[in-house]
């Protein structure tokens, strides 16, 4: 007879365990709109409901969506561009580096043959022989 109450007691207690756990699990999306002042954390918290009556199908996409926003960069895209627009300055101005380096090597090599002569290599080769 006690073991009956005890299973019944148990069985409770795990059902409100796993019951109150699912819905504090529902609730983590909002809680990080919450404290990353999302300005879409009312709607997150809503459809943390709507995911409850869907197993949580939603629920991965609410994650997602609390976490990609910061209240210091927003949703992070003005930087993203700022950081390609600064991204493709630097490339064209090591572009213009790499052209200046090529027109003044090819400059180098223009004035280092003719002071080579056509004695000086002939008199090489009878070294080498």
């Amino acid at each position: 007879m006690f073991l009956d109450y005890f299973a019944l007691g148990l069985l409770v207690f795990v059902t409100l365990v796993i019951f109150y756990g699912i819905i504090a699990i529902h609730d983590i999306p909002y809680e990080i709109a919450k404290s990353r002042e999302h300005p879409h954390q009312d709607a997150i918290h809503y459809a943390g409901w709507v995911s409850l009556f869907t197993f949580h199908a939603l629920w991965p996409f609410l994650w997602i969506w609390a976490t990609l926003w910061r209240k210091e960069r927003g949703w992070g895209f003005q930087k993203l561009q700022q950081e390609q627009h600064d991204i493709h300055h630097r490339v064209d101005a090591l572009i213009d580096q790499v052209e200046q380096l090529q027109e003044e090597l090819k400059q180098l090599k223009a004035q280092q043959k003719p002071a080579v002569s056509p004695t000086h290599d002939a008199e090489h080769r009878e070294e080498d022989n």
